[in-house]
């Protein structure tokens, strides 16, 4: 092996070490709503759970999990079903969203989901207004981006949406290592994280700005960001001209679009 395929070789090795994309088998479960708390001005956060839930993997801080609402008429909405290797539901095709599954307790078959009340739509509509003990749908996670926590340092930039899995990130990450995070989000919204790693949390007003002040540590680490298409897109740009800066060691994700409904795209884990 020549000098140049033997770095590609090490870097190819370096990255698969820190990332691994794990695959899960296709589940599609009915839960029930359990409880609702209002955690903040801008933020619901609802409880749900049952004995179908048993057996739930999330692996990854990111992960999404598919919420299905009951079609008009139903108790139980109709579940997606794999259908020649791709999910298909029967009948009228009810209102889904993504949102990161947070606190799952396997002992007890639930977990914790949470809505943004900025917006408006079903999802959002469903989350103030349905009734304890309502019939709703789980479908996935289908897979999970594993990055390892026991590094040097990760930086984790994004705005309100990408606040779950900033705060299940940083109950993750040991004692040792180093949480550099800029959060972009309504002052009423703020929150009191805490993690054993070393943190350094800033609520900013501008993710922009703030990664252009971002200075990469020395060492093993990881940058993750997630928000609106365009930001994260520039933001990308922006943190690939610093120093130190390695896209094999990012994961840059739009959990939304301004001006459209349902949409998420990862703008490259390591290309």
């Amino acid at each position: 092996m020549d000098f140049i395929n033997l770095l590609k070789n090490m870097s190819n090795t370096e990255t698969a070490a820190i990332m691994q994309r794990v695959r899960h088998e296709f589940r599609s479960r009915h839960v029930q709503l359990l409880a609702r708390e209002q955690i903040s001005p801008g933020f619901i956060r609802l409880t749900v759970g049952g004995p179908e839930l048993q057996g739930f993997v999330s692996a990854g801080f990111d992960d999404h999990t598919k919420l299905i609402l009951p079609q008009a008429g139903l108790d139980k909405p109709n579940l997606p079903q794999m259908v020649d290797g791709r999910p298909h539901i029967e009948g009228e095709r009810p209102d889904m969203r993504d949102y990161t599954p947070i606190n799952h307790d396997a002992a007890r078959n639930t977990l914790q989901l949470e809505f943004a009340e900025h917006g408006t739509g079903p999802a959002v509509e469903w989350a103030r207004s349905a009734p304890l003990g309502q019939w709703l749908g789980l479908a996935g996670p289908r897979g999970s981006l594993v990055i390892e926590a026991d590094l040097d340092w990760h930086v984790l930039l994004g705005d309100e949406s990408a606040m779950p899995a900033i705060e299940r990130r940083l109950a993750e990450l040991p004692a040792g290592s180093r949480a550099i995070v800029r959060v972009q989000a309504q002052p009423a919204d703020q929150r009191a994280w805490r993690s054993a790693a070393a943190l350094d949390l800033q609520w900013v007003t501008s993710l922009t700005d703030a990664a252009d002040d971002l200075q990469l540590p020395e060492g093993d680490g990881f940058v993750w960001a997630a928000g609106e298409s365009r930001v994260m897109a520039d933001l990308r740009k922006r943190i690939l001209a610093k120093p130190g800066a390695n896209p094999k060691r990012m994961r840059i994700a739009a959990y939304w679009k301004q001006g459209e409904t349902a949409f998420h795209e990862d703008l490259g884990a390591n290309s």
